[in-house]
């Protein structure tokens, strides 16, 4: 993770990646100007400092520098929001959609979901390992640390909508003889549903768009305090959707062949700081990088799980030396 501004300040971060060949696709002939585009001025939930340090991504631009082809000349990009999109647990596919144009939200879950089994197939034991105990860690994480990052913690369940009414029986059946439904609903739920906690079960909650037509399973949500079980999100109507995280987007970058990055922007809260977070495919890199928007709440991005997209434009007037950030 860089941290790119604080105001002013100007970073640059580098890494050192797989040198293959690739076909690169020249910047001008990458359109995104068919995405509508909405001035800062205009996207709520701002400061007057962020709206100011979020400009010099479009008045300033920033500078790209391909990775692995040191060949490819270095591209100024000017980025600027490019609209609102539904907050209704699907945005970072709404999102990335709207940049790319590949068929609707629902069409890029399959894909990043499909990636990622092709991609673990083919993985060592040791890199499956270690994604699923990323995986575990965010969904199905040890009440008995981790504490003093957050105050509350969830656990992800995936229920059968074909088993929803025997789940539903067997709660009632326990709550009818005295046991509080809380604790009969946790103890059913856990022993009746699927825990995220490895691939297959990563694959199946990331399917899950919320729509109760489409989707196999339904998502159950337990949140827990120190002081034990908070409260249950049974998600009756279930349109709850698996929101996208760290591991789609990887994907997604392996699909397109393309960066994208997380462009991250916080307030007064955390000294007017915009991070760049990188996801970069394993691969060849045959384009330029794609860019999706995160207001920040804290440093924890506390209540900001939304993404929104940033349309970037190439640009052959702004000086390299006067950019607000390299990448």
């Amino acid at each position: 993770m860089g941290k790119l501004l604080c105001d002013s300040a100007t970073n640059s971060i580098t890494e050192k990646l797989p040198q293959p060949l690739v076909t690169w696709r020249d910047p001008s002939t990458t359109i995104v100007d068919s995405v509508p585009s909405t001035s800062w001025d205009e996207v709520p939930g701002l400061e007057d400092q962020q709206r100011r340090n979020l400009s010099k991504l479009y008045d300033n631009g920033i500078l790209w520098t391909h990775p692995q082809d040191r060949s490819v000349s270095p591209v100024v990009l000017q980025l600027i929001h490019g609209g609102n999109v539904n907050s209704d647990g699907n945005c970072l596919f709404s999102a990335l959609e709207k940049l790319t144009h590949c068929g609707g939200a629902r069409d890029l879950r399959s894909r990043a979901v499909k990636k990622f089994e092709q991609d673990l197939g083919l993985a060592e034991n040791v890199q499956k390992q270690r994604v699923e105990s990323v995986i575990k860690n965010l969904y199905s994480p040890d009440l008995d640390s981790g504490w003093g990052v957050h105050i509350v913690q969830e656990i992800k369940l995936l229920a059968k909508k074909s088993d929803r009414q025997i789940i539903d029986d067997a709660i009632l059946y326990y709550a009818n003889r005295g046991i509080i439904r809380e604790i009969a609903a946790e103890t059913i739920y856990k022993e009746c549903c699927i825990a995220v906690d490895d691939g297959p079960s990563w694959a199946k909650y990331m399917s899950i768009s919320g729509s109760p037509d489409h989707d196999e399973y339904d998502i159950i949500t337990l949140q827990y305090t120190k002081d034990g079980l908070l409260t249950i999100n049974e998600n009756r109507d279930g349109r709850a959707a698996a929101f996208g995280d760290d591991i789609a987007i990887e994907c997604l970058a392996n699909e397109f062949k393309r960066e994208i990055y997380v462009v991250q922007a916080h307030g007064s809260d955390a000294d007017n700081c915009i991070f760049f977070l990188p996801h970069r495919p394993r691969g060849e890199i045959t384009g330029l990088p794609l860019f999706l928007f995160m207001k920040g709440t804290g440093w924890c991005s506390a209540g900001a799980d939304h993404y929104e997209p940033l349309i970037a434009h190439s640009s052959s007037v702004l000086s390299p030396e006067k950019v607000a950030f390299v990448l």
